[in-house]
């Protein structure tokens, strides 16, 4: 499997909050407040929305607008949990490789047209065409006949989706894909109104008036480029009985410390907390950490450096750090020491619900040992037959990845003979050199696009273009193609092929999980309903309320 390094929603990395929406009561059941009789939500963004086309949106401002004025088959609750939004009913051949959706009757378009399956169809076989050139539609990927249209040995017609009726919807995959559901619930495989597309060609999207939307909210006042606009309930939306907020309102506020001062002013009713704002707001009551679903590692070039080959010497560079200091008393915005590659919060024991990371803990692959790590890395540098090591270490030139480096470099001067030099870059120029190899050590970020721990061991993978280091392990590959190919319908059997799988790994000390990130907000505390998970759509406003 390949996976692209696009952050959905993930520059707000962020734990649920655990408030349901209280359906057309006007009293808040939790907490027995009255609904306020203004229902509007002030909200910032870092940047505009780039674009309103499912097919072409690669971005969190842009897919989290998508996500809440369109709809596809699921929606995701609390814990990834799948709800069934257009899809009334699914059906799933044992195989895995058939699902048969029954569609609800009574959602439309913003134009009033009725939403079918036809316009999954359309939908999605555009997205496959490799001349639409969507960011995302690799997603799609075991999806029967995907590979070959994207490879232009097939018309994009025979994508695995048919509509045998305007309430049926059936898709056919190449392989099972445990995962799928959860897919089904990223903008990406939402439905497209042809009609629309075609009437504003290549201005759809554009702005909120050559657009259709079908979800909860729809745009308003967008005019393409512009750092002002809104979201307005959907009079269409089939079920607008339970969206209370009758708008949110969208400005751009590029700076933390205007949206704090923002939020103090009673203007914006969300704010991101950075650095030491953390530390000096932690304790207000609408002080929220969101946290999971990402992870900061450091990747070791095997294939340029000899001596990284070495286990101990790459388990030493890992133990030398000190890693929950890095995170608590560096960084000092909310991020926590990791447990390993795949984040906490993210998947959980199909079982005994036991979160992943908890399972596949390996304390070697993240402690903090200096007195194990010298003695591992006179061994390696003996093994390799070196007496010194001079390492470049990489990666952006970010205020906040300037003073990780600075850490990591501090913390590896306690290895004897080991010196460090230093290499901050702008962001593309440090995921070309990543992917050219031109690095020994390079700090790498992940976000999950969907909830399941393949979305991050699967980077590991031999032969997968994202593992930097050239890192390998046949006995991690076979369990990785285990849970893909034998185990893929066996829930439990897949999930223990994972864990061993991140057990290697970490034993073999293949990355070095450095931090996991967080994102730390303050609410208004009389703000309820709002649904976040740690993958792909983390942002769920659907069901917010606002209590006097």
């Amino acid at each position: 499997m390949t996976f692209k390094k696009f952050l959905v929603g993930i520059g707000s990395v962020v734990v649920a909050l655990s408030l349901a929406a209280c359906g057309q009561s006007k009293t808040d059941s939790s907490s027995n407040q009255q609904m306020a009789d203004k229902q509007v939500l002030n909200l910032s963004r870092s940047d505009t929305i780039s674009t309103l086309d499912n097919s072409s949106a690669a971005e969190s401002v842009s897919l989290t607008a998508l996500y809440a004025t369109n709809e596809g088959l699921y929606r995701l609750g609390n814990h990834s949990k799948i709800e069934n939004a257009l899809a009334t009913k699914t059906q799933v051949s044992k195989d895995g490789l058939t699902y048969t959706f029954k569609l609800r009757k009574n959602d439309k378009w913003s134009d009033g047209k009725p939403v079918t399956a036809q316009d999954f169809v359309y939908s999605w076989r555009r997205t496959a065409d490799p001349k639409t050139a969507a960011n995302y539609a690799y997603l799609f990927d075991g999806i029967k006949n995907f590979s070959a249209i994207q490879k232009g040995k097939m018309s994009p017609s025979t994508l695995g989706i048919a509509a045998p009726s305007k309430e049926k919807l059936v898709v056919t995959l190449s392989r099972p894909v445990p995962y799928f559901k959860l897919l089904l619930a990223f903008p990406t495989f939402f439905p497209e109104e042809q009609s629309a597309v075609e009437k504003y060609g290549k201005q759809y999207g554009n702005n909120s008036q050559e657009v259709t939307n079908n979800g909860p909210f729809k745009v308003a006042g967008w005019n393409g480029t512009n750092n002002t606009w809104s979201l307005k309930k959907n009079p269409n939306y089939w079920d607008k009985k339970h969206v209370h907020l009758s708008e949110i309102k969208y400005q751009v506020v590029k700076s933390p410390s205007t949206g704090l001062n923002l939020y103090n002013q009673n203007k914006l009713d969300v704010t991101p907390l950075t650095g030491t704002q953390v530390a000096n707001y932690q304790g207000n009551k609408g002080f929220q950490k969101f946290e999971g679903g990402s992870i900061m590692y450091l990747q070791m070039n095997e294939k340029r450096n000899k001596a990284l080959r070495n286990v101990k010497i790459r388990q030493a560079l890992s133990q030398v750090i000190n890693k929950k200091a890095l995170a608590t008393n560096v960084l000092r915005d909310g991020s926590t020491e990791p447990k390993g590659f795949v984040s906490t919060n993210l998947s959980r024991n199909p079982k005994t619900k036991t979160d992943f990371a908890t399972d596949a803990y390996v304390k070697s692959g993240v402690t903090y040992n200096v007195a194990n790590a010298k003695k591992l890395w006179a061994e390696g540098l003996k093994e390799v037959g070196e007496k010194k090591l001079t390492l470049t270490l990489l990666s952006d030139d970010t205020d906040q990845a300037k003073t990780t480096t600075q850490y990591l470099q501090d913390q590896f001067q306690k290895l004897p003979g080991l010196s460090v030099n230093i290499d901050n870059v702008p962001y593309k120029n440090r995921l070309a050199r990543s992917s050219n190899g031109n690095f020994d050590l390079v700090v790498s970020m992940w976000g999950a696009d969907f909830a399941d721990p393949i979305n991050f061991l699967s980077l590991q993978e031999t032969n997968n273009p994202t593992n930097n280091g050239k890192w390998s392990n046949r006995k991690f590959d076979q369990l990785i193609k285990a849970s893909e190919t034998t185990h893929a319908n066996e829930p439990q059997q897949r999930y223990d092929d994972l864990v061993q799988a991140e057990k290697i790994l970490m034993k073999d000390q293949g990355v070095i999980p450095l931090y996991q990130p967080s994102t730390t907000e303050l609410w208004r505390p009389n703000v309820h309903g709002y649904v976040w998970n740690p993958a792909g759509m983390s942002r769920g406003l659907k069901s917010i309320y606002i209590t006097k």
